[in-house]
């Protein structure tokens, strides 16, 4: 967080008499998300000391975190709290900048969550069964 004097549970108030779409759990989830994202980059190396995630890392952070969390259910969760596509992660996000719980750059946009992935290839398909070819030919019938 940019301000250590702010209350999230306070800011998240403030935020959805303002923006009432998404759910609290929605905010928490991302905060989560960002601190997950954040340690996986910085053990694999990836992130330098400034901390600063783009928009596409965020997203990939959030959709790893989601499936760990909640496996099959994470698509229904999501959208019980009105996530229901990328922008809405993005929206989250910059409400949260706006509220100086987070930091941005000149360069970050809500657009950068634009078109991200689709939620059912990212939270559905890794559960899906593989297709398989029967090996057991048909009778014949003579």
């Amino acid at each position: 967080m940019n301000d250590p004097s702010l209350d999230f549970n306070e800011v998240i108030r403030t935020i959805r008499k303002e923006d009432p779409r998404y759910a609290r759990g929605a905010y928490y989830f991302l905060r989560q998300a960002l601190d997950y994202s954040l340690k996986e980059l910085h053990r694999r190396g990836e992130l330098d000391d400034s901390n600063h995630l783009s928009g596409r890392q965020l997203l990939e952070g959030i959709r790893l975190y989601a499936i760990s969390q909640y496996g099959p259910m994470a698509r229904p969760v999501l959208e019980h709290w009105g996530i229901k596509e990328c922008r809405d992660f993005g929206n989250i996000v910059f409400n949260l900048v706006e509220c100086k719980v987070l930091g941005k750059t000149d360069q970050d946009s809500v657009e950068d969550f634009s078109g991200g992935y689709q939620f059912s290839k990212a939270f559905d398909q890794p559960f899906r069964p593989e297709r398989i070819k029967p090996t057991i030919k048909k009778p014949r019938m003579t």
